[in-house]
C-alpha cells in the first residue's frame, strides 16, 4: 500500500476532520475507498473460503466504526489506514466469535506472520480468534508492538509507512516487528499450556 498523498487531499481532510468539520468525513471516504477496499481484500484473503463477509461489507462495517469514534485526530494518511485496519480486524473478530460460540479446543495454531506472503492462508475461525487473543495479551505487555502488527500484518503498510503512522523511527519498527512476531509465534505455539498467556 502506498501512503503517498500527492495533492495532499487526504491529509487536508483528516486535519479538517480533526478540527471539527464533520462534513470532511463524507469528502474523505471517496478519497480513501480504494485503499480501504485493498486492505479489506487483503484481510479477507486470509479467511476461510466461503466467508459470508465480502470486501464491501467489511469496508462498510469498518467505516461505521470509524465514523462512530469520538477521537478523530488522525495525524496522517498512514495513521488513518492503520486505524481503519484495526477497525476491520475488530469486525472480523466479532464475526468470528459470533460464528464460533462453542469453546475451541487446545493445540498450537500455525500462523505465519510474514508481510511478504499471505500470512493466514485459509485460517479457521478459531485461528483468527487465537491470534486476536494473543494480540490482546501482547497489548498488555507492549501496545506499540500490537500497533506495528496491525500496520504491517493487517494493513500491509511498509516499514516507512508504519513508522510514519506511529511516529517512531524506522529502526524501531524493524526491531519491534521482529520481536512482536517472535512473541506471537511463541504465544500461539504454546497456547493452552499451563502458564501460557
Amino acid at each position: 500500500m502506498n501512503s503517498a498523498d500527492p495533492d495532499g487531499t487526504v491529509t487536508r481532510l483528516l486535519r479538517e476532520l480533526g478540527a471539527g468539520r464533520a462534513e470532511a468525513f463524507d469528502e474523505l471516504f471517496p478519497e480513501v475507498l480504494g485503499t480501504l477496499r485493498a486492505i479489506a481484500h487483503r484481510q479477507l484473503r486470509r479467511e476461510r473460503p466461503g466467508h459470508t463477509l465480502n470486501t464491501t461489507a467489511l469496508v462498510n462495517e469498518a467505516y461505521l466504526k470509524l465514523i462512530g469514534t469520538d477521537r478523530k485526530d488522525w495525524e496522517s494518511r498512514a495513521h488513518f489506514f492503520a486505524v481503519a485496519s484495526r477497525a476491520m480486524r475488530h469486525v472480523l473478530i466479532s464475526y468470528a466469535r459470533a460464528r464460533n460460540a462453542e469453546k475451541r479446543g487446545g493445540g498450537a495454531v500455525h500462523i505465519t506472520l510474514d508481510e511478504n506472503s499471505p500470512p493466514l492462508a485459509g485460517p479457521q475461525i478459531e485461528e483468527l480468534i487465537a491470534l486476536d487473543q494473543a494480540l490482546q495479551q501482547l497489548e498488555q505487555i507492549n501496545p506499540r508492538h500490537v500497533r506495528i502488527v496491525e500496520c504491517r500484518f493487517f494493513a500491509g503498510l511498509t516499514v516507512t509507512e508504519t513508522a510514519e503512522a506511529l511516529g517512531v523511527a524506522r529502526v524501531t519498527v524493524v526491531r519491534d516487528w521482529r520481536m512482536a512476531r517472535a512473541w506471537l509465534r511463541h504465544a500461539l505455539e504454546h497456547r493452552g499450556e499451563p502458564g501460557a498467556g
